[in-house]
């Protein structure tokens, strides 16, 4: 008897280490790159919402990218989040946070956001890049023309958001 027992539980170990448990994808992973400008006063609390639609799977991670400046009519994107530290002491944080849902971008200071120059508030640009699950590990993230390039996605693909 004490055989048989011994048997039945190693069958039964054995079953459970085949279980596996994965996502289902109803279609093929997303690569999507979204561009969005927006304007950041005390109205938004020096945030903005940009809502996926549909959800991104729960395994795929995000990247948001700042259009710090324009020279010689190239852009320069800083990968976020990102300081940028002031002559008399200050610091202004670009950051994000995300979920499947949506991501949302916000302004951060040690100083009081109202009297930041409006050049940094207003019409400010941002690339928010959906990478699927361990891409991210493969990739220079500093780069935005890298990571748009392993993606395989050039400007047309570069979805507009009107907020």
């Amino acid at each position: 008897m004490k055989k048989i027992t011994l048997f039945l539980v190693f069958i039964g170990m054995m079953a459970l280490q085949s279980c596996e448990v994965t996502e289902v994808y109803d279609d093929a992973p997303r690569n999507e790159v979204f561009e969005v400008t927006t304007s950041f006063n005390s109205n938004n609390n020096y945030s903005r919402l940009v809502v996926f639609d549909p959800p991104i799977y729960s395994s795929d991670s995000v990247l948001v990218y700042h259009l710090y400046d324009t020279v010689n009519g190239q852009d320069v994107w800083k990968l976020m989040p990102q300081t940028y530290y002031f002559n008399d002491g200050g610091a202004l944080d670009f950051n994000f946070d995300y979920s499947r849902f949506n991501v949302n971008i916000y302004l951060s200071a040690n100083f009081n956001l109202n009297t930041l120059p409006a050049s940094w508030t207003q019409d400010q640009t941002f690339r928010i890049v959906v990478i699927p699950d361990g891409f991210a590990k493969t990739i220079n993230k500093n780069n935005i023309d890298s990571v748009m390039s392993a993606l395989k996605v050039d400007m047309s693909g570069v979805k507009k958001i009107n907020l």
